[in-house]
């Protein structure tokens, strides 16, 4: 298993037990690195932190609507005052908005498309760049989602939001290569989590583990020669 001792990973949508973001911070913590975690619910964000903190895991808990530039850049700074520094970013935060024929779909649904899945990523990019620089270099992973590589009817708004983040992916890869600093990005099917199975019962998925492993190589040395790529990540036929 790769390792991430002496690492600082900053991990965002994290509240959530049993969901994606949850499951990528307990695995860089398992990893060995040191954690800031990221989410909107102070509850949430109190339990994830108390969690891994019993699990010896050094973290630090930020609570805030990262579509407000001023919470990524405070999410950062935590990162920098608490552990010196900062190498690693994972964008899980987003969300399914603006599904429906497109006549059907309200402006509203589309800035909230843009604003959960585009504009969090940028944020968080934004105000972490300058960070990674200062440490040399660094990794970050975004999430879009497979309806970016194969755009399905009906999603206009969301495959739009997340075709969106994978090209902020390429060009962030590119403008700062030189500086030693990887972007890649994600694209998975549904992934098999409590929610997922409640709302949409055995269908294809992709597995938590599965999805685990990809960022945690994205993120690690073992992909030092892989920039600007996202990944299609699809998943089985139901067990």
């Amino acid at each position: 298993m790769t390792t991430f001792e002496k690492k600082v990973a900053l991990v965002t949508g994290v509240g959530r037990p049993g969901q994606i973001g949850h499951a990528v911070a307990g695995a860089f913590g398992r990893a060995g690195a040191s954690l800031v975690i990221v989410d909107r619910d102070p509850a949430l964000v109190s339990a994830r932190t108390a969690e891994l903190g019993r699990a010896k895991v050094p973290v630090v808990g930020v609570t805030g609507d990262l579509t407000d530039a001023e919470v990524a850049r405070g999410a950062v700074g935590g990162a920098t005052k608490e552990f010196g520094g900062l190498d690693i970013v994972v964008n899980v935060a987003g969300g399914f908005f603006g599904a429906g024929p497109l006549a059907t779909i309200t402006p509203e649904q589309v800035d909230r498309a843009f604003a959960v899945n585009f504009k969090t990523t940028f944020n968080l990019c934004q105000a972490a760049i300058p960070a990674l620089v200062e440490r040399g270099g660094g990794a970050i992973v975004n999430f879009a989602s497979i309806a970016a590589v194969r755009p399905a009817a009906n999603l206009a708004a969301y495959a739009a939001a997340k075709s969106a983040v994978a090209g902020l992916t390429g060009a962030l890869a590119r403008e700062f290569a030189a500086q030693g600093i990887r972007v890649n990005a994600v694209a998975p099917e549904s992934v098999r989590t409590p929610e997922n199975l409640a709302q949409m019962g055995e269908t294809r998925y992709v597995e938590m583990d599965d999805l685990v492993r990809v960022v945690l190589f994205l993120a690690g040395d073992d992909s030092r020669a892989i920039t600007g790529e996202v990944v299609p990540l699809a998943g089985a036929r139901g067990r």
